[in-house]
C-alpha cells in the first residue's frame, strides 16, 4: 500500500469521529463531574439553610427573652381597693407554678403598650407566660404570653394569647425570696400559706428552644439555652390611699 493510500485511511478514521467505547468513558466523566458539582453546591446550600436556621432560632429566643424579662421588671401589686369587699372588682396577682415542661406565670404589671393613640386604656395589665401544644404538631410545646389590657378578679384568665417563642423543650422560673434569701420554685401573693402581698426579689429565667432539627420520633437533635435572671424594682405592693395599713 502506497504512502499515499495509508494516509487517506488515516484521515477518514480520524474524519468518522469517536467510537462507542470513547463516548462511553467520555459520557461517564462528565457524569462524575456533574454529580460531584451538585454535591458540592448542594452540601453548601444546606450548610446555608442550616445555619440561616438556626440563626433565627437565636433571634426568636432573645426576643423572647428580652421581653419576658422586661415585662417582669414591670410587676406590681396594689393594695388599692374599697373598703367593702363587695364591690372589689380587681386584684393583683403574683403567681409562679412549677409545669412540664413549661412553668406558668401569671402577674400585673405596668408593661401594656397602647397602639392607638385615643385608646381607652393604661399601662397597667394582667400578663401570662404559659406552655401551649402546638397546633400544627402534637408533640411539640410552643412558649405563649396573654395579656388583658383589663384587670379583675380572674388575672389569669381573658384576654389575648399570642405564641411568643415555637417549639419549646423547657421553659422554668426559680424565684428569690428576700425574706429567706432562698431560690424557690413557686410564688403565690394572694395565699396565706404562700407569699401575700409580696414579690420576689429577682426571678431566673431558662429557656431552651429545639435547634430547628427534629427527628421523625419527635425528638430535639440539638438545643438552644438561654438563661438570665432579672429584678423586681418595686418590691412593696402600691398604696395611694393608705388603706395598706387597715389591711395588715
Amino acid at each position: 500500500m502506497s504512502v499515499a493510500a495509508r494516509l487517506g485511511r488515516r484521515v477518514r478514521r480520524q474524519l468518522a469521529g469517536f467510537t462507542l467505547l470513547e463516548l462511553i468513558v467520555a459520557i461517564t466523566i462528565l457524569a462524575m463531574i456533574s454529580m460531584l458539582l451538585y454535591g458540592a453546591f448542594s452540601g453548601l446550600r444546606s450548610t446555608r439553610d442550616g445555619v440561616g436556621e438556626v440563626s433565627g432560632r437565636y433571634h426568636e429566643g432573645r426576643s423572647a427573652m428580652q421581653r419576658i424579662a422586661r415585662e417582669l421588671q414591670s410587676a406590681f401589686l396594689s393594695f388599692n381597693r374599697p373598703i367593702d369587699q363587695s364591690l372589689v372588682t380587681r386584684e393583683t396577682l403574683f403567681k409562679g407554678s412549677r409545669g412540664s415542661p413549661a412553668d406558668r406565670v401569671d402577674f400585673t404589671a405596668f408593661a401594656h403598650r397602647r397602639l392607638e393613640r385615643d385608646a381607652h386604656e393604661s399601662d397597667q395589665c394582667e400578663l401570662s407566660y404559659f406552655g401551649s401544644q402546638d397546633p400544627k404538631q402534637r408533640a411539640v410545646t410552643d412558649l405563649v404570653r396573654r395579656e388583658s389590657t383589663v384587670i379583675d378578679l380572674e388575672p389569669d384568665r381573658g384576654g389575648r394569647v399570642q405564641v411568643l417563642a415555637t417549639d419549646i423543650d423547657l421553659f422554668q422560673l426559680e424565684y428569690l425570696d428576700p425574706f429567706t434569701g432562698r431560690w424557690t420554685e413557686q410564688w403565690d401573693s394572694s395565699q396565706s400559706i404562700g407569699q401575700t402581698n409580696r414579690l420576689p426579689y429577682q426571678v431566673h429565667i431558662t429557656l431552651v428552644l429545639n435547634g430547628g432539627q427534629r427527628s421523625s420520633k419527635g425528638r430535639a437533635r440539638g438545643t438552644i439555652k438561654f438563661d438570665t435572671k432579672v429584678m423586681i424594682p418595686i418590691q412593696s405592693p402600691m398604696d395611694f390611699a393608705g388603706l395598706g395599713a387597715l389591711q395588715r
